[in-house]
């Protein structure tokens, strides 16, 4: 990320050599450190042996995972490379995995040069996880300045996998967040997007490229990691984007994938925010003509396409539309262990999807204990949290249940006296 460079000082413990499953991930997690969790953990049954036993084993069943990944068997390659991934995810590894990034960084690029489909999505992925566990500075620009390459030539490569396109088109994109330290090479990378994405386009007479999904999913993962570098840009960069794209993305509201369209409504109100960052009195030419064309996505009725897809665009594009007339944003508040974030720009927003992403069930247990997703996200340094204080802040069960009672009750009440109200309209 281009930013000032501070290396994290992340306690790292080592990791796991049998498949690693999200259960095996989450024991783990509660085990790694009381500050983090008030659930029950090796410690509480075997004391300080029993934790270092347990350390011993998860650091041995990873030495095996990174041994694994130059496996003959492609088979044991890509467990072993899940196996990392879900290390990664749920764990902070960072002092064991800066004493082997490289081994890992080799690995990961052996994988996607001669491994095939779902070898090369998992590489993608790993890649993603490991910038993140480094965090903003030298080691992490060391590893990506290895793949970035790899990256960019299968991205571009027609006849590589799709769905290793489709990963890598992700994976490039957080990578470049956390470890580009040159903003041209920032634009460099956006570019590369833009070549995938503007495809999708609508032509000047309306009609749509035909385009199969898997096709589609790869311009729609493009255009959200061009979504997300744009948060990083200058204010120069954001001008001549918005002079270039803005009028143009509308085309992609024409789109028969409803991912692209989302994708492309929520990128629209990025944009619109960002540009009323700089200039409060910001204006658009063609506003009404994308008003409307907001407005009939936010009330689409058309029969032929799914009510799952219809439900899930017309609540994407009501934001959309409140965010380009009013400037207005949804807020969000996500809680994690003592603390709380909210989520209250399309930045943050675009920001916090792309990190969940790759971490999945463990975001929370990284916006707790990972230095560089705190300070991305200006949450400031970890709480240090005992596991008494945590028990004594939660609600026992009983509490919670006549807490949930009395809400349903008034919720009820509440409703039936709008349906009073409305029998009564229609009586005469």
């Amino acid at each position: 990320m281009p930013r000032n460079k501070k290396k994290n000082s992340r306690g790292g413990q080592h990791g796991t050599v049998q498949p690693f499953s999200d259960e095996d991930a989450s024991i783990e997690t509660l085990s790694h450190c009381s500050s983090f969790s008030d659930a029950t953990s090796v410690a509480d049954e075997g004391g300080e042996a029993g934790e270092d036993t347990a350390q011993e084993d998860f650091q041995y069943k990873l030495k095996g995972f990174i041994d694994s990944t130059v496996d003959k068997s492609a088979k044991t390659r890509q467990g072993a490379l899940d196996g990392l991934k879900t290390a990664m995810a749920t764990r902070i590894l960072y002092e064991f995995i800066s004493e082997r990034r490289m081994t890992i960084t080799d690995s990961i690029e052996r994988c996607l040069k001669k491994g095939k489909g779902d070898e090369q999505r998992a590489a993608a992925s790993l890649a993603c996880l490991l910038c993140i566990q480094l965090g903003s500075g030298i080691e992490s620009e060391e590893v990506f300045k290895t793949l970035k390459p790899i990256f960019k030539n299968i991205l571009a490569d027609g006849s590589a996998n799709i769905q290793a396109r489709q990963a890598v088109a992700t994976s490039l994109g957080l990578c470049t967040l956390v470890a580009e330290d040159d903003i041209w090479d920032v634009h460099a990378t956006m570019e590369c997007f833009e070549n995938l994405f503007t495809r999708s386009y609508a032509r000047a007479d309306g009609t749509c490229p035909s385009i199969n999904p898997q096709t589609s999913q790869l311009h729609t993962n493009a255009l959200l990691s061009w979504a997300l570098l744009l948060t990083i840009c200058t204010a120069n960069q954001l001008k001549d984007i918005l002079r270039k794209h803005l009028s143009k993305l509308q085309r992609l509201l024409e789109s028969d994938d409803v991912n692209m369209r989302i994708a492309a409504g929520e990128t629209i109100a990025l944009l619109f925010e960002l540009a009323r960052d700089m200039d409060p009195e910001f204006e658009f030419d063609d506003w009404d003509d994308l008003c409307d064309k907001l407005n009939a996505l936010a009330t689409d009725c058309n029969k032929h396409r799914a009510k799952t897809d219809k439900r899930k665009q017309r609540s994407v594009f009501r934001d959309v539309l409140k965010a380009v007339e009013e400037g207005d944003f949804q807020s969000e508040t996500i809680r994690f262990g003592t603390e709380r974030m909210t989520i209250d720009s399309w930045v943050r927003k675009r920001t916090y999807d792309a990190f969940r992403e790759f971490v999945g069930s463990g975001m929370n247990y990284h916006l707790q204990a990972n230095e560089f997703i705190r300070d991305v996200f200006e949450l400031g340094p970890p709480m240090l949290v005992d596991s008494a204080t945590m028990k004594a802040m939660k609600i026992s069960r009983f509490e919670r249940h006549l807490h949930n009672s009395a809400a349903f009750k008034a919720r009820t009440k509440a409703r039936s006296k709008f349906r009073d109200k409305r029998v009564d309209v229609g009586e005469f």
